[in-house]
């Protein structure tokens, strides 16, 4: 009998979000620099700055800083990059974010502990699966039975995308998928035969626009981003999705190691937030945070879980947060 991690899931259009989707991804692709805008206009004293990665950039504009908004009466600003370039920002400088979120919970602890900040809360996890285009010849296959990897073997020059793996953790958990899954599927070379075949994305808020727009058949996505596009989605067995914890260690025997010199380990796609020790507004920033853990339902929303075992605090959590 096949189980879930033998025959993968195919989805189509795993949701339409409110709001205008389409216009502020528009606003994202006139802004290379990764800035996407400053909701309201009050004062510096009653507004947070939050630097996240770039997967959270549509839940994050579109749902959860508006809403905060609504309920805080502060003003919410948001800067979207891959995870590794929002640490890389900091470290160097050049960001003064109160809030960072991050894609890999692992990467903010390794490069911002302590000097930046010594503790961390896990709000959401997500998954890695395929977004594609089943119009086009690709993306047909792949909302048909054949497996997915003797798909997209076939992939032509521009049919594959993959956020870039020495920018975010979207792109490094690709190259760790591809490494899980010729393991699995006794696919000798099929991890190196995929990175070089794969377009590398240098924006992961773009990730996804030539799928949406019937240029590119597919792209290694979050579940979430598949959702903020309203693009088909088709889930990716546990043992390789980074999405069940349970797998945790299977996913650990998997690595990538940046152009930097860091070596990320495989393991659950889960995000965590801080607040830097020198935030310019510490308290708007515990406020958000405790904004992230209390309303759960509009992550949920834009495709993320929010499982029993989350939210979940590592290190010197203020008692201002409620996790």
């Amino acid at each position: 009998m096949m189980t879930r991690d033998d025959v993968p899931r195919t989805e189509r259009g795993v949701g339409s979000p409110d709001g205008s989707r389409r216009a502020f991804l528009a606003a994202a692709s006139a802004t290379a620099a990764g800035i996407v805008g400053t909701a309201g206009c009050l004062g510096t004293a009653d507004r947070v700055r939050v630097l996240s990665a770039g997967s959270l950039a549509v839940a994050l504009e579109e749902t959860v800083g508006p809403a905060f908004e609504s309920e805080t009466g502060r003003s919410y600003q948001g800067e979207y990059h891959g995870s590794t370039v929002v640490m890389r920002m900091i470290e160097e400088g050049t960001k003064h974010p109160d809030v960072v979120v991050s894609a890999d919970t692992e990467l903010l602890r390794d490069r911002l502990y302590p000097e930046q900040t010594d503790w961390d809360v896990e709000f959401a996890a997500n998954e890695v699966g395929i977004a594609y285009d089943p119009d086009t010849a690709l993306g047909g296959r792949l909302a048909g039975d054949e497996p997915w990897y003797e798909v997209i073997v076939d992939a032509g020059a521009d049919d594959l995308a993959i956020s870039d793996p020495d920018l975010d953790p979207l792109g490094y958990r690709a190259a760790q998928l591809f490494e899980l899954a010729e393991r699995r599927h006794d696919l000798e070379g099929f991890r190196e035969a995929m990175l070089d075949t794969a377009s590398r994305e240098p924006d992961e808020s773009k990730l996804l626009t030539g799928v949406e727009a019937g240029n590119r058949a597919c792209a290694i996505a979050y579940r979430n981003m598949a959702v903020d596009h309203d693009v088909s989605f088709l889930e990716l067995p546990d043992a390789y999705n980074f999405g069940d914890p349970t797998h945790a260690e299977t996913y650990a025997t998997a690595t990538y190691t940046t152009d930097e010199g860091y070596t990320a380990r495989g393991r659950p796609a889960i995000y965590s937030a801080t607040v830097r020790a020198d935030a310019d507004n510490p308290d708007a920033g515990r406020e958000f945070v405790n904004f992230l853990l209390e309303e759960s339902a509009l992550l949920e929303k834009r495709g993320l879980r929010v499982v029993d075992t989350l939210p979940r605090s590592n290190g010197n959590v203020p008692e201002a947060i409620e996790p």
